[in-house]
């Protein structure tokens, strides 16, 4: 799993994806977010980068 920044305009990118919310209910905004997740999730295509990706996001530390 890649942890350091990849990109070379994350505010742009920090902008687009708040602008992809403007206007949406809470509900429309959580369903923008999932299929979103999904999307970059096929990008990546391998289930043990999803799976430490998962566990760092919710804190867990790696069992690498």
């Amino acid at each position: 799993m890649k942890t350091e920044a990849q990109w070379t305009d994350a505010d742009g990118f920090y902008e687009q994806l708040l602008d992809a919310h403007l206007g949406l209910s809470q509900a429309e905004s959580q369903a923008l977010n999932a299929r979103l997740i999904l999307l970059l999730a096929n990008q990546i295509g391998d289930a043990g980068v999803l799976a430490e990706c998962i566990a760092a996001a919710r804190g867990v530390p790696s069992a690498s």
